[in-house]
């Protein structure tokens, strides 16, 4: 099994492929966004789906099921009003309404765990539809 990083308060483990996901994403740009989701039978935090440096944040918003829960990473990259270009890491706990309660739980209970394995997010959004995750809300946030 490739290397992985217990999360001691729920005995999850996140893989390796998880945190080199991420370091891409933030110092080589290779990646928009990542989602997570967690196997609950080996009980390992595993990368869902990557998104290109050419996909946008709608294109990370769809990728979300309607009824499973998962965690997203995302770079939003943007210009202040100085003109100075910046580059914000957000954390995305998505949790709709539909999803099982058990699903709801683990997710909650498992991310804190994940984000100190992914070192480096400025920002957190939780959401359990669209409209708390809407992009006003992340320009919001950055700025």
């Amino acid at each position: 099994m490739a290397m992985a990083f217990k999360m001691a308060t729920t005995g999850m483990w996140v893989t390796e492929e998880c945190k080199s996901s991420f370091w891409e994403m933030k110092w080589k740009k290779v990646h928009r966004y990542i989602v997570f989701k967690i196997d609950e039978g080996s009980r390992l935090v595993t990368v869902d789906k990557v998104g290109g440096p050419g996909e946008g944040y709608d294109d990370l918003a769809a990728s979300l099921p309607t009824d499973d829960c998962r965690y997203a990473v995302f770079d939003f990259d943007f210009v202040t009003v100085d003109n100075c270009r910046k580059s914000k890491i957000f954390f995305i706990a998505w949790a709709p309404t539909k999803s099982r309660i058990r699903a709801k739980v683990l997710y909650a209970t498992s991310k804190d765990g994940l984000r100190r394995v992914l070192d480096g997010i400025h920002y957190e959004v939780q959401a359990t539809d669209a409209t708390e995750m809407g992009f006003d809300i992340i320009q919001d946030r950055a700025k």
